[in-house]
């Protein structure tokens, strides 16, 4: 699949996101089989179709809760979700608090960046773990600015769910993650500007990002090649950012405070 094709498909997917959009639908816009539309659209984007709908929907509950006083009920209703609990875990498994959670959450969230601001030591405890690795790299981007980058060892190439291994960096450069276990991982991450607002940071649709397509593979005793990650302008293509930042922001501060007491 070309990627203009790609391009037009997701085009197509946010004006008809209201819509159902089944695999068949999908795969005749442009005029592929299922099984071969499935199969190539997992090799440019990294997920399969329906995940990508399903994540582009939870976003947009992320905006109606954030933008609107509908229900939580309704919400769900709104993105196809007919059963209450089912949205509420499928959202709290994605995003990382429940939807209540996340509508409330944006009281908390300019306190959580404040406390960043002025947090004074960065650099976290490197404990080295027995029969596990070290992911190193370092953070560039051709587009400066005055925050901090949110970044993570994530178990799918979208950021979803609370990262495996995630940290929080005061600028561009060296990052580490220690007593990482064997597995396959994805390095994602983006940036949260010092004076952005509270729903653009619970909203993250214009912040800088990068998703690595390759993996990163931690085989035991092997050592895990060093890694360069780029932070760009979101492309069209991206999948949201569905983890809650304020909830990574608050972690982060948690375990920097444990770290003081300790």
């Amino acid at each position: 699949m070309e990627n203009a094709e790609i391009d037009a498909l997701i085009a197509y997917i946010h004006q008809y996101i209201d819509e159902p959009l089944p695999l068949s639908r999908l795969a005749s816009y442009v005029a592929y089989s299922p099984y071969h539309f499935t199969r190539l659209f997992k090799e440019r984007m990294g997920l399969p179709p329906l995940y990508y709908v399903s994540s582009l929907r939870l976003q947009k509950a992320k905006d109606l809760l954030i933008h609107t006083n509908m229900s939580v009920r309704d919400i769900g209703l709104e993105i196809g979700q007919q059963s209450l609990g089912t949205f509420s875990s499928r959202f709290t498994e994605k995003v990382g608090v429940s939807p209540t959670e996340f509508r409330n959450s944006v009281k908390g969230t300019h306190s959580d960046l404040h406390a960043l601001r002025t947090h004074g030591e960065w650099q976290m405890n490197q404990q080295v773990t027995p029969g596990r690795a070290r992911v190193v790299g370092t953070v560039h981007s051709d587009y400066p600015f005055e925050g901090v980058i949110l970044i993570g060892l994530f178990a799918k190439p979208i950021p979803e769910g609370i990262p495996l291994y995630g940290t929080v960096l005061s600028s561009l450069g060296h990052f580490c993650f220690t007593g990482v276990k064997p597995g396959t991982y994805y390095v994602l991450a983006t940036s949260v500007h010092w004076e952005m607002q509270a729903a653009e940071i619970l909203l993250p649709h214009t912040t800088l990002r990068t998703r690595s397509k390759e993996p990163v593979v931690v085989a035991s005793g092997a050592i895990v090649p060093h890694r360069d990650v780029w932070l760009y302008p979101p492309a069209p293509n991206d999948p949201p950012i569905l983890i809650s930042l304020p909830l990574l922001m608050n972690h982060f501060l948690a375990r920097s405070f444990q770290n003081d007491l300790g």
